[in-house]
């Protein structure tokens, strides 16, 4: 499982909105929206990310291990 909730955070000290994403950069609303709910996305966009915003992949995404039942 993903979490992006580091992504939002990371945003928001760099001083960058979706709109600027979107705008400016090219990054699409719908990875925007699949990422708001920690949904997948491709390796490419998370490499476009962390270009964008100068950091690394541990300061847009958080993997959790599937827990076994």
């Amino acid at each position: 499982m993903f979490n992006y909730n580091k992504l939002w955070e990371t945003m928001e000290k760099k001083g960058v909105t979706k709109y600027k994403l979107t705008m400016e950069h090219n990054i699409s609303k719908s990875q925007l929206h699949r990422m708001g709910k920690n949904e997948s996305v491709t390796m490419n966009t998370l490499d476009n990310l962390c270009n964008i915003l100068d950091c690394e992949i541990e300061d847009v995404v958080t993997h959790y291990k599937n827990k076994k039942e």
